[in-house]
Order: C-alpha cells, then structure tokens, then sequence
C-alpha cells in the first residue's frame, strides 16, 4: 500500500519542503540545492582537458598552414631566380623566414631537391639547410651550384618542423613533425 504524500512549504526560511503522509506525519523532503555546483565540479576537469587539447591542435594546425605557405614562396622565389643566385638555399630561406614569423627559425628545416622532369636527363641534387644561417650542405655526392638551375627542371621544397601537442604536460605525440613540400618548375 502506497502512502499519499502532500507537498508544502515550510515556514521556516530554508527553504526545506516537509510532506505530509496521508496519517498525519511530517517528513522533510530532500533538498536538492548545491546539487548543480558539484555536478560542474565534476565535469570541469574533462572540460577543461578537452578545450586545452582543442587550442593545442589549433596552433599546430595553425602551424601547418604557414609552413605550407613558407614552402610554396620558397619554391616560387627558387623557381623565378634561375642564374640569379649563387645559393639556392639562401634564395628559399629568405621568404621561409618571412612568410612564418611566429615559427622558430632555429626549428625550421627545409630541403631543397632539383631535378630534370619526368623522363629527362641529369642529375638530381638534394641539399639540406643548415639552422639558422644557411648555406646548403649536400645530402648526396653532388651540389647543386647556380649554374645547375636549368630551366624545365623541377625545383623542389621541403620544409618541416617540429610540432608540439602536450596538453597539462602530457604529449599526446613526441616524435611529431610537420612537413610541407612545393614543387614548382624553374622559368
């Protein structure tokens, strides 16, 4: 058998409701205020590791579309200085640095490879930038002088650098690296 219960209001300034059994007989109701500030509290840290985590990979994606904007001036100022330039790595380091600002000069890295079109002759080259003042340093048995920017040959640009996601001190991917390549075809 079902007790009928009857809500009224106190007269105390609690706030508490007492019920009323069909007998007779107060009972306090529970009072649930304070309820919603513990449920935030519980919530709050996932929330917080979630919006963290959301601007993190904004800047890193952030990063990325620089770096591809970097490597696509580069590959455009290698391509158009055909006889112009004594070193290639110097020509597309000059707008890699002006087109990212924000990234750090001393983490940028790009590659530049120079190579006949598909099915041509000659010879491929692959130079590596050294840091911060860079002169090219040959990856391969050969360099690639000036003289070797021949036009129709693909010129190359490979830029990277290293990516940071950790979120409170967690990252998330330690070994991650953010790569852009342009090709363009020296004029």
């Amino acid at each position: 058998m079902t007790a009928m219960y009857r809500r009224t209001r106190s007269s105390g300034s609690s706030g508490a409701h007492d019920e009323t059994r069909s007998n007779g007989k107060h009972v306090l109701a529970r009072d649930e205020r304070g309820s919603a500030i513990i449920e935030f509290a519980l919530v709050l840290p996932m929330l917080m590791i979630v919006l963290v985590g959301i601007i993190v990979f904004g800047i890193a994606f952030n990063n990325q579309i620089t770096l591809t904007a970097a490597a696509n001036m580069a590959a455009q100022a290698l391509s158009t200085s055909r006889g112009q330039t004594t070193n290639p790595c110097t020509t597309t380091a000059g707008p890699v640095y002006s087109v990212a600002p924000t990234l750090s000069q001393a983490n940028l890295k790009f590659t530049i490879t120079i190579s006949p079109p598909s099915g041509g002759t000659g010879a491929t080259y692959t130079l590596a930038s050294s840091q911060v003042n860079p002169s090219c340093a040959a990856t391969s048995t050969t360099t690639a002088p000036a003289s070797d920017l021949v036009q129709g040959d693909v010129a190359s640009v490979t830029v990277t650098y290293p990516c940071n996601l950790a979120v409170y001190g967690h990252n998330y991917s330690p070994n991650c690296t953010l790569t852009a390549q342009t090709a363009e075809v020296i004029q």
